[in-house]
């Protein structure tokens, strides 16, 4: 659970997950267009939320793609619906 709680408390790794929880696969390259974040960083970031087992990676090529991870406790999914929809929430707040 603690790994779940870091991989969730960073704002970039959120919206990343929120990229890829819609369903469909997003490479490296694609998100760090997307967020704005350099190749390490993006990959670091990614391997945070691969190892919460909140992601699920593939190489294709050179690229690493990744997507949803499908086996998610149907509970632990809601509570990641949940965070996503309050996160999307404040920032039209902000906006």
């Amino acid at each position: 659970m603690q790994e779940i709680l870091t991989a969730l408390s960073d704002p970039t790794r959120r919206a990343a997950l929120a990229l890829v929880w819609d369903g469909g696969e997003h490479c490296v390259c694609e998100l760090m267009a997307r967020l704005g974040a350099s190749q390490s960083r993006m990959s670091r970031h990614m391997k945070v939320l691969r190892e919460a087992d909140l992601v699920l990676d593939r190489r294709d090529a050179q690229w690493v793609r990744y997507r949803r991870n499908p086996h998610l406790a149907p509970e632990l999914a809601s509570v990641i619906d949940a965070v996503l929809a309050a996160e999307t929430k404040s920032e039209r707040k902000v906006a």
